[in-house]
């Protein structure tokens, strides 16, 4: 007998709901059926009202709270709005295979970020990506944009903005790959915590949470935890502008890690390899690297 239709719960954006059809595709390829649910977040309703100063963990409770009440069998995020801790009696039970990690500018014209003339108002709302583009061009107008991409888009379209840095894998999972004027590789512009990757959270010991792991990919769930370890040991969220990315090197893991002033005028990163079996370990131990070497006081430094 099979078990009856899982529930995934999603936002309402077209990205959002991008990502939860490629789980959804997943379950169906194992012949289990599933129904789309749509979650009215707290991140949405924020954004829908103007605000940009969203907490990491914005865009999850909402889902993790239809989870808990039974009105959802599983939650699919964007792992970069997980916050540290998800909530008590869940458990992140699937990592889905990871897009492409990097950011990416979309331009008007399709020009690089080189080529952006100076005083070019380029817009991103993340306070990391915000530091590495005025780290590299002090000249740029780097200014916060809301919306989600679609709305982001058409805002950079209506001339409101020269430029946009989002993530490359959501405009590739909106179809909208050809709009990406240039992708930035990791050393370049180091990505935020769990870019690229989805997560299935579910209810701790459920059924749910164990057919979920049938889509687990355990090369992304290693570099996500890596990534995870780093964040928390730096105590930051969304808003700080810390950067982490671990990727396989045949099979050890490299993890690289940036701490920048808000204002870019200053950087600290480093990198690390270790055993892969141990990646909670590595991502603690290049934060401490950091934290040591002033990162902490470095971000404070460039807000005040």
């Amino acid at each position: 007998m099979s078990p009856d239709p899982a529930r995934i719960g999603t936002r309402a954006s077209a990205l959002a709901k991008a990502q939860v059809a490629m789980v959804a595709d997943e379950f169906r390829e194992l012949g289990l059926e599933v129904e789309v649910v749509t979650i009215s977040t707290q991140g949405d309703r924020a954004r829908s009202k103007g605000s940009m100063m969203l907490e990491r963990g914005a865009f999850v409770k909402d889902l993790e709270f239809a989870l808990l009440r039974g009105e959802i069998d599983l939650a699919v995020h964007s792992a970069k709005d997980l916050p540290v801790e998800v909530a008590d009696g869940t458990e992140l039970a699937a990592f889905p295979p990871r897009g492409d990690a990097r950011d990416a500018l979309v331009s008007r014209g399709g020009v690089p970020l080189s080529a952006l003339p100076k005083g070019a108002r380029v817009g991103t709302e993340s306070p990391r990506r915000q530091a590495f583009l005025r780290m590299e061009r002090p000249d740029l107008a780097v200014e916060p944009v809301r919306g989600n991409v679609d709305t982001r888009l058409a805002r950079l379209d209506a001339g409101e903005r020269d430029a946009l840095v989002v993530a490359a894998a959501g405009l590739e999972r909106l179809g909208l790959a050809a709009r990406i004027a240039e992708a930035f590789a990791v050393a370049r512009m180091v990505p935020a915590v769990g870019q690229g990757a989805l997560a299935v959270q579910a209810r701790a010991g459920d059924p749910w949470a164990e057919r979920a792991r049938l889509i687990d990919d355990r090369r992304t769930r290693t570099a996500v935890i890596a990534e995870r370890a780093f964040l928390a040991a730096m105590g930051g969220g969304c808003r700080a502008p810390f950067a982490a990315h671990a990727r396989w090197a045949e099979d050890r893991l490299v993890i690289e890690a940036a701490a920048l002033r808000p204002d870019g005028r200053a950087i600290l990163r480093d990198q690390l390899e270790g055993v892969a079996e141990e990646p909670e370990s590595l991502g603690v131990r290049v934060a401490e690297l950091l934290l040591e070497r002033g990162a902490a006081e470095l971000v404070e430094e460039g807000a005040a």
